[in-house]
C-alpha cells in the first residue's frame, strides 16, 4: 500500500495523511531483500555524507547487493566503498541515449529495495519504473511523488544530515547503530602512491603540516583572501608546516595563488593539482585542516582528520564536521544561517568575512594541543 492510500487504520484529514506513516504497524518485512540501490543526485559533500548508509544497509543484510547511483563526477565520494557492489553514473544534463542505457541497466539489477536520499523527482520515476517491493524517500509535497514510494521519512529541523540520511533506513524498520554512522572514503593505493611522492618530493612528513584549503565551489563560503594569508604568517612563525590545496577550477587556484603572493615565505602548494582521491590522501596524511563549509572539509573529517571550519550562510548543526575533533568558527550575526548565496544574493557574507584571524588561530592551537 503507498501512502496517500487509505489503510483504514488512520481517520485523519488528507493534508495530514499526506505527511503520515501509513500505520503504527508498517514496518516491511525485508527477510527477501537481495538487491538495494541507494540514489544520491547531489554534489560531492553530500554524497560523502550518505556513505554510511551504505555500511548500515550491508550490515543489516549482509547478503544483499548494495548498489548506488550518483552523478559521474562525484564517483570518487563512493568509489571502493567496502560496502557498495555496484556504481551506477549519470552524467548532469545526460542525453536521452544515456538515460536510457542507465534505465536499461538499473532494471537488470531487479532491485527490491530503493532507498531514495533527496526529494527529486527523479527517485519518484524509479519507483514506478524499478517497481522494489519497498522504497522509502523524504516527505514531500506533491501527490504524483508520494504515490511513488511504499514509505516516507521526514527530516528534522537542525538534524545533522547523516542522521537524516540513516533517518531512510529507520523508516523501514533498520535502525543504525553508532559503529554505522562513521563516513566512508577510501583513497586507493594509486592515489596513496602519487601522494607520497608529492610530499616527499615537498619536504613534507605525514602528520606533521596543516593543510589550508581556503576555497569552494561556492565564492560566498569563502574567508577573505588577506585573512587566510595573516593567518598563514601566524601559523610559519610559530614553526608549522603549510601545505595549500584547491580544487582545478581557474576561480580557486586564482585565490590560492593570490593569498600567496601576500606571504613573504614560499609554503608548498598543491593547488589544483590533486584529483578528489589524490586529496583523501594528502588529508589522511595531514595533521589538521583548515577550511571552508566544503567537500574538502567532510572528506577530512571522514579520513578522521581534525578539522578547523569557518561557517558563514550554511548551518553547522546539520553540515557541521562529522564524528571528528574539530573547532567550528561562525559569526553571531541573528540573520545566520540563511542559506542564502551572499548577503542580498551579493556572493559576499558578511558572517564570515567579519570572523577575525585572532579567532580561527586561537581555535587551530586550541585544537592542535587537544589532538597533539
Amino acid at each position: 500500500m503507498r501512502p496517500g492510500k487509505s489503510s483504514g487504520l488512520l481517520n485523519l484529514p488528507p493534508f495530514f495523511a499526506a505527511f503520515t506513516p501509513l500505520s503504527i504497524n508498517d514496518t516491511p518485512d525485508l527477510s527477501r531483500i537481495r538487491r538495494v540501490l541507494v540514489t544520491k543526485l547531489r554534489h560531492h559533500g553530500d554524497v560523502l555524507l550518505a556513505s554510511p548508509v551504505l555500511g548500515a544497509l550491508k550490515r543489516h543484510l549482509p547478503e544483499a547487493e548494495i548498489d548506488a547511483l550518483v552523478y559521474r563526477d562525484t564517483r570518487d565520494m563512493l568509489a571502493r566503498h567496502p560496502a557498495l557492489s555496484q556504481l551506477h553514473l549519470v552524467a548532469k544534463g545526460g542525453n536521452l541515449r544515456e538515460e536510457w542505457r542507465l534505465l536499461q541497466s538499473l532494471r537488470s539489477r531487479r532491485y527490491d529495495l530503493l532507498v531514495h536520499l533527496t526529494s527529486s523527482s527523479r527517485g519518484a520515476w524509479l519507483a514506478r519504473l524499478l517497481k522494489p517491493a519497498v522504497s522509502v524517500a523524504p516527505s514531500h509535497p506533491g501527490k504524483l511523488y508520494r504515490n511513488s514510494f511504499t514509505h516516507l521519512y521526514r527530516h528534522a529541523n537542525a538534524r545533522p544530515i547523516v542522521e537524516c540520511n540513516l533517518d531512510a533506513l529507520r523508516r523501514i524498520g533498520l535502525w543504525p547503530e553508532e559503529q554505522d554512522k562513521k563516513l566512508v572514503l577510501v583513497a586507493g593505493e594509486e592515489a596513496d602512491r602519487s601522494v607520497a611522492k608529492h610530499l616527499r618530493d615537498l619536504g613534507l612528513e605525514a602528520g606533521k603540516f596543516i593543510l589550508i584549503h581556503p576555497t569552494s565551489r561556492w565564492v560566498f563560503k569563502c574567508w577573505p583572501g588577506e585573512k587566510v594569508a595573516e593567518l598563514a604568517r601566524r601559523l610559519n612563525e610559530m614553526g608549522y608546516p603549510l601545505l595549500f590545496s584547491s580544487g582545478p577550477d581557474a576561480q580557486e587556484t586564482g585565490m590560492v595563488t593570490g593569498i600567496l603572493a601576500r606571504l613573504s615565505f614560499n609554503p608548498p602548494s598543491l593547488a589544483g593539482r590533486l584529483t578528489l582521491k589524490e586529496l583523501a590522501a594528502v588529508l589522511a596524511r595531514a595533521r589538521l585542516f583548515i577550511g571552508m563549509d566544503s567537500a574538502p572539509m567532510h572528506m577530512a573529517a571522514a579520513v578522521g582528520t581534525p578539522v578547523v571550519a569557518l561557517f558563514g550562510p550554511s548551518g553547522a548543526d546539520i553540515w557541521g564536521p562529522w564524528q571528528v575533533p574539530s573547532r567550528v568558527i561562525t559569526s553571531e550575526h541573528t540573520c545566520r544561517p540563511c542559506g542564502f548565496d551572499g548577503c542580498g544574493g551579493s556572493k559576499r557574507s558578511d558572517c564570515l568575512e567579519i570572523i577575525p584571524v585572532e579567532r580561527v588561530l586561537d581555535a587551530t592551537l586550541e585544537l592542535l594541543e587537544k589532538t597533539r
